[in-house]
């Protein structure tokens, strides 16, 4: 999914449908991850939508040490220009009051 048609998507689901929240959220792990989500009220119920976009894995490097007990870490190195995305979509369940996540291809997006 591009940065052009997640607009586009948030412009039709402001027009169309009653949003509650929007917003944008980062955080540094993983290079620098960057969330868009909107939750709004839809012909489904209450959906969230999340948009994630985070910078490619380069280079995955493990360092170990062959000794009994040694621990193993893996460190990452992230593109500082590419990134990738993707949309992740959630209807809200009463029963368990909580988010569940549905595939986002059922949707052709």
């Amino acid at each position: 999914m591009t940065q052009e048609k997640w607009q586009d998507i948030i412009n039709k689901i402001k027009d169309d449908f009653s949003v509650e929240d929007f917003g944008k959220s980062h955080s540094d792990e993983e290079g620098g991850v960057d969330v868009e989500y909107i939750i709004f009220q839809g012909p489904l119920g209450r959906i969230k939508l999340e948009y994630i976009s985070k910078p490619v894995v380069l280079d995955k490097k493990t360092i170990y040490s062959s000794r009994i007990g040694s621990e193993t870490k893996v460190n990452y190195i992230y593109s500082e220009d590419e990134k990738s995305f993707r949309l992740k979509v959630f209807k809200w369940d009463d029963a368990i009051n909580d988010w569940q996540e549905i595939d986002a291809r059922k949707f052709g997006l």
